[in-house]
């Protein structure tokens, strides 16, 4: 359905409903008119670079540092002063942006929450328009609500965490509004939206507008990050550097872009944060079609080794350099209910990865769940009393790029394929209903996590690769193992939640990506053809 807009040149192709009118304003969509207009052909350009490149990649070219950009990485340049808000940041929790979720996270005790329209929430109409609206009151200070179901009220606490916002990556349209007949950027949808109608409230209060950046793969693509954010300060009228970005290195090239993304925003960012777990997606996705990086089970990839200890350790060095924040990873771990043993055990491994990123020079880090901010926040109150560890240079750091495409070694087995497909598929069955974040097996599952295991699954099938017992992996192990799989959620879950969800279009799909020649970039983007 269409909605009548009053915009010349904007459709907006969703059912009418909840606050859309009141977020989705004249004003707010000429403010988009004129981002999509100014940025999106640089955008769909830069996308276009990003399929050449990984047309080199196919061919066996590896990455590298730029030769054309080491006046910068050699350069005694830093970023902009950070602002007071920003300064200590050591415990971060993430979450999609309902309005529990954003209450109870702003409540929780953490430094910081980040609102997240990106891979933690499904990007249905409804739940993004809603997220905005819900940010805009967090500012007007309504964000206070009762639960109908529940009739529990939640309220807004003194002195909640700082909050910063994620938008979605470039790749990702936004399908429900078109500009002069075009699908708008998700990037500048969310971000613009954010800004408009929320800018200008939070620099009244004096706290800072900022955002996570994520998905970049250049410099190029951080210059026109910088750009936007330039133009919308200042037709907002505000001072220029005004608005702060942390860019998740979440991808393969962008880990050898570090100083050049650092330095393209440098008026604007804040620090650098290790994505991890959309790092080994993107390792694999990268370097998939190459022998040679033929990777073991996902549970074999593990910080302290190989690949992501490499650039782990370099993007502090880097951060560091230059006066910006070196942010850790996630800990997806949940509390598990009724299992103290269990329970234990994964805050004992949330313990070990804190200590491991506080010891190394990281600034701060990232949970998922309210329960463990006072097992990161312990970790990082002893291991950095002070508000952050900018001091800590890593001068002992020599990353190379055979570093940092070093494979982590391990076994691959028959359990680690079956593992992929029943966790994959799941989480695209929540997604596809609606659901962005998903407590899977007592971890919190967003996107990152079935594309890692789709990713890997396609490269076994692609590469032919051996389990640890002798089996080539084929399309028919591959048929056979999702089968069986779909069968034991099928009694995990319950027949009636599997029968009446969307466990038929998640399994299809899955299949389909798996099995396909030619890698598809996102998962993402033929999911989303699926949902309202």
């Amino acid at each position: 359905m269409t909605a009548h807009s009053t915009v010349a040149g904007v459709e907006i192709n969703a059912k009418p409903g909840g606050r859309q009118a009141e977020i989705l304003n004249a004003e707010a969509l000429a403010f988009l008119v004129g981002l999509h207009r100014r940025f999106n052909r640089q955008r769909l350009e830069l996308l276009v670079r990003r399929t050449d490149r990984q047309e080199d990649f196919d061919a066996g070219k590896l990455p590298d540092f730029l030769p054309e950009t080491k006046s910068i990485r050699d350069g005694d340049w830093k970023v902009a002063t950070i602002p007071a808000d920003l300064l200590d940041r050591r415990v971060e929790i993430t979450g999609p942006v309902d309005r529990k979720m954003i209450v109870n996270a702003l409540n929780s005790g953490a430094k910081v929450f980040m609102a997240d329209f990106e891979d933690a929430t499904s990007p249905m109409f409804a739940n993004m328009v809603e997220g905005q609206a819900n940010l805009k009151d967090r500012w007007a200070g309504k964000i206070d609500f009762t639960d109908p179901a529940t009739g529990k009220t939640y309220a807004l606490k003194n002195n909640p965490a700082v909050l910063m916002v994620r938008p979605r990556g470039w790749h990702l349209p936004e399908r429900h509004v078109a500009v002069d007949g075009e699908e708008m950027s998700g990037s500048l949808f969310d971000f613009g939206l954010y800004v408009f109608h929320c800018a200008t409230a939070q620099m009244a209060a004096g706290a800072t507008p900022a955002f996570y950046l994520p998905k970049l793969e250049s410099r190029l693509e951080a210059r026109l990050w910088n750009e936007v954010f330039s133009h919308a300060e200042r037709e907002l009228g505000a001072p220029h550097g005004s608005f702060k970005a942390t860019v998740l290195i979440e991808t393969l090239p962008a880990a050898f872009e570090m100083d050049e993304i650092l330095y393209e925003l440098r008026d604007h960012i804040v620090g650098l944060n290790c994505g991890r777990w959309d790092y080994i997606f993107s390792f694999i996705k990268r370097l998939g079609k190459n022998p040679a990086f033929l990777t073991p089970d996902r549970s074999e990839m593990t910080m302290g080794k190989a690949f992501l200890s490499a650039y782990s350790a370099l993007l502090i060095k880097t951060c560091h350099r230059r006066g910006a924040f070196a942010m850790g990873g996630m800990a997806a771990q949940i509390p598990v209910k009724g299992d103290s043993k269990a329970n234990e055990e994964a805050f004992a491994k949330v313990r070990a990865d804190k200590e491991r990123e506080a010891r190394n020079g990281h600034d701060g880090t990232w949970v998922a769940h309210p329960d463990l901010v006072p097992i990161a926040m312990e970790v990082f109150d002893r291991l950095m009393p002070q508000p952050n560890q900018l001091s800590v240079l890593r001068d002992d750091v020599k990353a190379s790029a055979r570093e940092l495409l070093e494979v982590h070694k391990g076994k691959r087995t028959d359990e680690g394929l079956r593992e992929n497909l029943r966790v994959g598929v799941q989480y695209i069955e929540a997604w596809l209903r609606g659901r962005g974040a998903v407590p899977i097996y007592n971890l919190m599952e967003d996107a990152a996590t079935a594309e890692i295991s789709r990713a890997q699954v396609w490269q076994w099938l692609h590469l032919k690769a051996k389990l640890d017992d002798g089996r080539e992996v084929t399309p028919k192990m591959f048929k056979d193992a999702l089968k069986g799989e779909m069968e034991r959620v099928r009694g995990e879950v319950g027949e009636k939640a599997f029968d009446g969800g969307r466990f038929k279009d998640a399994t299809q799909l899955f299949s389909d990506m798996s099995l396909a020649v030619e890698f598809e970039e996102f998962l993402t983007l033929p999911a989303y053809k699926l949902i309202d």
